[in-house]
């Protein structure tokens, strides 16, 4: 990562919260799939909570989590610092062996609104399979490039909402913040990556987006109903049996 994304992202007033609606959505599908294949009650997962943030989105999955160990991992030591009061935390980079967990080592992994702020997120996959176990679970959201407004922003020569042209300001979009994305995925592209980087999908969903105006907000709701709309695509898929090391 350049000295500037570096800077960028150890700044204290740049977002690294999600939306807690999104999150317990999220958690609510690592739940239910852990509870599927679960024999014994009593055993509990290793979940990576892989680029953290400040740790509001752990804490709001933790309740629906009880029983598991759920670890926050971040490269920002501003993030770190604010996530350890909800959670356990380590530092770690999504490169070739940054993260500092073994082979097969979590039962799953949690990448929330993390991949889309990538430069390399094909190496970032490859780390996630790799501490996984085959069969482990990856919880991975990210907005969505193709969402229901975005397509008529697009029609009408407005730059898409959720991408940036500038790290110093908006510009051509809605918004006011920016947050450092990089890359955008529609769901048919983001299947299509994790199947290239070996996982399964098992599940698309789709979760609203807090920073749709109110009056928009029960259609961006509705809208979850079919994913390729949707504002936020949450995808739950399983680490390919055999899928080791780099594609």
């Amino acid at each position: 990562m350049s000295p500037a994304l570096r800077d960028f992202y150890e700044n204290p007033a740049v977002p690294v919260a999600s939306g807690p609606d999104r999150s317990r959505r999220q958690a609510r599908m690592l739940a239910h799939a852990l509870n599927a294949e679960a024999t014994d009650k009593n055993t509990a997962a290793t979940i990576l909570d892989i680029g953290c943030g400040d740790g509001t989105a752990a804490a709001t999955a933790l309740p629906l989590l009880r029983g598991h160990r759920l670890i926050g991992v971040d490269w920002s030591q501003d993030a770190l610092r604010r996530a350890a009061r909800h959670l356990p935390v380590v530092r770690g980079e999504l490169d070739h062996g940054g993260l500092p967990f073994a082979d097969g080592s979590a039962d799953a992994c949690v990448f929330s609104e993390v991949v889309e702020h990538l430069v390399d997120p094909d190496a970032a996959l490859d780390e996630i399979r790799r501490v996984l176990r085959p069969g482990g679970h990856l919880l991975l959201s990210t907005p969505n490039l193709a969402a229901w407004y975005n397509r008529g922003l697009l029609l009408a020569g407005v730059q898409p909402v959720f991408s940036e042209v500038s790290l110093r300001g908006i510009h051509g979009r809605p918004g006011r913040e920016v947050v450092g994305h990089l890359r955008l995925y529609t769901a048919r592209a983001l299947r299509g990556f994790l199947t290239a980087s070996g996982f399964e999908v098992a599940r698309l969903a789709g979760a609203p987006f807090h920073g749709v105006p109110r009056v928009a907000r029960p259609l961006d709701r509705a809208v979850c109903r079919v994913p390729s709309l949707a504002s936020i695509l949450l995808v739950h898929a399983r680490r390919r049996e055999g899928a080791w090391g780099g594609a």
